[in-house]
Order: structure tokens, then C-alpha cells, then sequence
């Protein structure tokens, strides 16, 4: 059941940060309130988390990827809005992360195990060298703990643009991770298997890991960008997509809305 019928939803936007547009615009088009929260207006008080239902880091280079992608922002969050941040966790509101977004929850330590200030993981420079952007296909683990994963097609397709988006992490996590089924998305080829290989896995991410979530599953991150395909026309072939089709990105922001 929705807490509102049309819940608030915080996109953060820092220096560098570019996407918050496209994400506040697709949320708008399923229905919800998006508004776009600079940092230092929650710094100030002057707007507070606990008034959203829904928070947003999205994607871009928040304050230029200083020291590592994701960095600074990730501190600011622990330090200046620890508290803030872990009553938002703790109320099992929507956390969501979109590409650096996804790099920002890592370096909290919300992802993967929801334990802020403890890195476990992270997202490493692309193991081909170069940024990349470019359609990816993607397959929904079925087994996943992650409620986001109920209306997405098991099979899609989603555009990706980063240059440190290699999921990497030890043994043990890895394995803590997939024995919790905390993977959502992984790189596939086109008949839909997970894999490896370059280019259907652009990043080289361990167990082709996409996307996942913490183990409640309401705490999500991805390197794709659902965003930048919620209109048919998005995709590079729309004209030879079915009519009917519907943007693989829009069924995210629906599902968001609908545990909001």
C-alpha cells in the first residue's frame, strides 16, 4: 500500500550532477512529485529528508568525481546528514541510486548491506580503460529480494555511460550477496545470459552484477540509466520496436511510486 497517492520524491543535486532532469521528468510521468534538492538547502535545514518519501541520488559526476567517483558526495551524506539518512533507512523508504548515484551508496556502505560507514564493496574503473556509453542488455534475477524487480521485463534494454562502473568485491562478499539474492540486474548477451564477456558486459562487474539491492530490497542501485528510457522514441530503434512496447525504464519508476 502507497503512503500517498502521489509521494515526494528528493532527487539530490550536487556540483556535476546532470541527470536530475531526466529523473525528475521521468517520476512526473508515473505520477509522482519530484522536486530537485541541492545539497546545501539539506545542509541548511531548509529542506529535510523526512518530508520525502522517496530519495534519489542520480547520475552524473557529482563535485567533478573528485578523489573517486561518488567520494564526496558518499562523505557528505555519513557526516553532515548521518542521522537524517539513517531514519529514512530505518522508516524502509525508497533509497535509490543511478549510476554515480549507485557509486554513492556504495562508498556509504548502504550498499550492499545497509551498514553506513562500512565500504564492502565497490565500483571500479572499467577493466577495458575507457568510459562507455552505449545500449546494454540486461536480465531480472528471479529469485531477487528486491520488490523493484516485480514489473520489470525479465529481458531489457537500458542505456549506460561511465567509466568506473566495474562492480568488484571479495570472495565472501560476493557470496553473502547472491546467497541473499540482493542481485537484481546483470549484463546479458543477447539471448539473455548472463555473462562476462566484452562488450554485452561493458564494465567487466564480478558476476555481472548490474544492479542490487541491500537486503531489505528497498535500498537500490544500478549503473544503467532507466531514466533515459521512459519514451518510446529513446530507444536508437524505436521504429522497429512493437507499437505497444513500453519503455523498459518507465516500469522502474512506476514500481518506485508503488512502494513509496
Amino acid at each position: 500500500m502507497s503512503r500517498t497517492a502521489s509521494p515526494r520524491i528528493c532527487i539530490l543535486k550536487a556540483d556535476g550532477t546532470n541527470c536530475e532532469v531526466e529523473t525528475a521528468t521521468a517520476f512526473d510521468l508515473v505520477g509522482a512529485r519530484p522536486e530537485i534538492v541541492p545539497m546545501n538547502r539539506l545542509r541548511s535545514g531548509e529542506r529535510r529528508l523526512a518530508d520525502y518519501d522517496v530519495l534519489v541520488a542520480p547520475g552524473g559526476f557529482s563535485y567533478g568525481d573528485d578523489v573517486a567517483a561518488g567520494k564526496v558526495m558518499a562523505v557528505e551524506l555519513m557526516q553532515r546528514l548521518a542521522d537524517d539518512m539513517a531514519e529514512f533507512a530505518a522508516a524502509a523508504k525508497p533509497i535509490i541510486g543511478i549510476c554515480n548515484g549507485f557509486q554513492v551508496l556504495v562508498r556509504t556502505g548502504l550498499l550492499p548491506f545497509n551498514q553506513p560507514g562500512v565500504m564492502s564493496a565497490t565500483l571500479a574503473q572499467n577493466a577495458v580503460g575507457r568510459f562507455e556509453c552505449r545500449w546494454v542488455d540486461l536480465v531480472v534475477e528471479a529469485a531477487t529480494v528486491s520488490p523493484l524487480a516485480a514489473a520489470l521485463p525479465s529481458h531489457l534494454q537500458l542505456p549506460l555511460a561511465h567509466a568506473e562502473g566495474r562492480f568488484f568485491a571479495d570472495d565472501a562478499v560476493l557470496a553473502r550477496i547472491e546467497a541473499a539474492h540482493q542481485v537484481v540486474l546483470r549484463y546479458a548477451d543477447r539471448d539473455g545470459r548472463p555473462t562476462a564477456a566484452y562488450p554485452a558486459n561493458p564494465n567487466g562487474a564480478l558476476g555481472a552484477i548490474a544492479g542490487l539491492s541491500d537486503p531489505s530490497g528497498r535500498i537500490f542501485g544500478l549503473m544503467p540509466h532507466p531514466e533515459r528510457f521512459v519514451r518510446r522514441f529513446h530507444h536508437p530503434d524505436w521504429r522497429r520496436r512493437p507499437a505497444d512496447e513500453r519503455p523498459h525504464g518507465l516500469a522502474f519508476f512506476e514500481r518506485i511510486v508503488a512502494l513509496a
